[in-house]
């Protein structure tokens, strides 16, 4: 009824314009390639699907790290200090160039299909592994916290509870990501079983690890 639905509304800590106006850069922001993609890519090119969600997972809990961190202020310190900023950068485009060499070296030996065979050989990540990939990948890019930091308190009302708006907008941005990042994960499965020359398999792989390597270097030398 019109009034149950008035009550409901009434419980959301955000306004439907404010949330109106929020969706167009979440949107925009998920979609945009990065790191994450290029992550999830390597991980449907080496094991399939069910292990690429796993990172998927891994990389929206590494969201919630990041909108913990703006509730608790934590973020301000990422975007007025630039030693905090680059050891958090540097760390992460570490990780993100380590991720990439490891699949460089994977597709090189061209052992994709004996990983496919067998998903705990060496070179494949378990379940486990694969979140924290997804997870530490997201924690150490600082960009997400600067994302936090300087876009979602745009829509916050400082007059209302604080931490309930964090709250139901990450929760907003994360089934964006989820909804978006699975999609992708699939797509990029159904494009690569059509490709079923090794040769190209091996191709694939070694153009996502250059990608990973080449994104960790552009988040390295990023200026804010």
């Amino acid at each position: 009824s019109p009034s149950s639905a008035r009550a409901n509304l009434a419980l959301v800590p955000v306004s439907v314009d404010t949330l109106l106006l929020f969706l167009p850069g979440s949107i925009l922001v998920t979609i945009v390639p990065g790191a994450d993609m290029a992550l999830v890519m390597r991980q449907v090119f080496i094991s399939g699907t069910a292990l690429a969600q796993r990172t998927i997972f891994g990389n929206l809990s590494g969201i919630v790290v990041h909108a913990i961190a703006l509730a608790l202020g934590l973020s301000v310190l990422l975007a007025t200090s630039a030693e905090a900023y680059n050891v958090v950068k540097l760390v992460g485009a570490g990780y993100v160039i380590f991720l990439g060499v490891q699949t460089l070296r994977s597709a090189r030996r061209g052992d994709y299909e004996a990983a496919l065979a067998s998903p705990g050989s060496k070179g494949v990540p378990s379940m486990r592994m694969a979140y924290v990939q997804g997870f530490v990948s997201t924690v150490l890019n600082p960009k997400p916290a600067l994302l936090f930091y300087t876009y979602v308190p745009l829509f916050v009302d400082q007059r209302q509870p604080i931490v309930p708006q964090i709250a139901f907008l990450t929760a907003v941005h994360i089934l964006i990501g989820l909804v978006w990042m699975t999609l992708w994960a699939h797509l990029v499965h159904r494009a690569h079983r059509t490709l079923t020359r090794r040769d190209v398999r091996r191709w694939l792989e070694g153009a996502t690890g250059a990608v990973l390597v080449l994104l960790g270097l552009r988040i390295a030398v990023e200026q804010r």
